[in-house]
């Protein structure tokens, strides 16, 4: 589809440009260039078979001769292919023009079309039009190099940011599951709303979170069910704040952009073993701009698990962020002695 606008503007282009030289041309030679009262059937015509001319060679140029030269760089077997065509139509252009005006203008005048400043003028007229039109095409390549580079570029960054978000998706579901599995060992009375939780946060996974934004709303639903599983699994012993400030109902934004800053929260800072764990979480809208803070305790070193501190999660969730929201975010971290802070600003849509 794109090609198909692509070549329909370089086709307007070019009949743009040859649609106002047949004007000029018109103009110029019924403005009394050549003395005496204008034919202006016989201008037309002139003004017709000179742009049919002009362009046979350089279209013969341009899609022919130019082509070839570029394939095989080779500029003496370029011109000598060139040339031949361009002398013969050049040739019979100039004898066109002396048959058209023979009946038309004085012999005076005439003699300006035998002349040696006539053929020169119109050789380097030619030429001038076929190197204008040529010098098109190189535009045009240029633009399509440019475009493909750029069809190129979107693929590779969709690409990869298909394969950050196919990272964040198992890591959720398996968090999740151990969840499940915690409280189903337990003999929980809350498994059953654990797995419906579950099957909200999967269908969100599998369906919503498959187009590149989603609204905002759904994001936040994620996240009340991911911290409503946490509370659970935490037997509600930890307090944890949630709050939501705003309008948020008219905008979208990337999927698990925010969650990974709140599953770090309960991952570093919240254990049954530590009585001053606490989780802090916030979203607030004002006009476009949404600033979303995550503030949790901090884990004494005793509490954490090995392998607790690789940060891959983290590193995705700011490769996404320089991805999909280029200039338009600001990440604040803090790492304090007693806490962890976080504060991502964003341009929303």
């Amino acid at each position: 589809m794109q090609n198909i606008i692509q070549r329909k503007r370089i086709f307007f282009l070019h009949l743009s440009f040859w649609c106002l030289y047949f004007s000029f041309f018109f103009y110029q030679i019924t403005g009394g260039r050549h003395g005496g009262e204008t034919n202006m059937g016989l201008a037309f015509w002139d003004a017709s078979t000179h742009v049919v001319l002009m362009a046979l060679i350089a279209y013969l140029n341009y899609f022919f001769f130019l082509p070839r030269f570029l394939v095989h760089k080779n500029l003496g077997r370029y011109l000598l292919e060139f040339l031949v065509p361009f002398g013969l139509i050049v040739v019979a252009h100039i004898w066109l023009k002396r048959t058209i005006y023979a009946e038309m203008i004085s012999n005076s005048r005439m003699g300006f079309l035998y002349s040696e400043r006539f053929i020169i003028q119109h050789v380097l007229t030619t030429l001038f039009i076929v190197i204008f039109v040529g010098m098109l095409k190189f535009a045009e390549d240029w633009f399509e190099l440019e475009a493909r580079k750029k069809e190129t570029e979107n693929e590779r960054l969709n690409a990869e940011l298909r394969f950050l978000k196919a990272q964040i998706n198992p890591h959720f579901l398996f968090n999740t599951l151990n969840n499940l599995y915690f409280l189903a060992f337990t003999n929980s009375p809350n498994t059953t709303t654990v797995i419906e939780k579950l099957s909200q946060m999967m269908r969100y996974m599998i369906y919503d979170s498959n187009h590149a934004k989603v609204p905002l709303n759904k994001e936040i639903e994620y996240m009340k069910n991911y911290i409503s599983l946490e509370e659970l699994r935490l037997n509600n012993k930890i307090p944890i704040k949630f709050e939501v400030v705003g309008n948020t109902d008219q905008f979208l934004i990337v999927p698990f952009i925010f969650v990974t800053f709140l599953e770090n929260a309960f991952k570093h800072g919240v254990s049954n073993n530590f009585e001053g764990a606490w989780v802090s979480v916030s979203i607030a809208v004002q006009g476009k701009e949404c600033t979303y803070t995550v503030e949790n305790s901090k884990l004494p070193e005793r509490e954490m698990e090995p392998g607790e501190k690789s940060g891959i999660g983290l590193q995705n969730v700011m490769r996404r962020l320089e991805l999909s929201y280029p200039g338009a975010y600001k990440l604040e971290t803090k790492d304090e002695a007693d806490r962890y802070f976080v504060q991502l600003q964003l341009s929303l849509l």
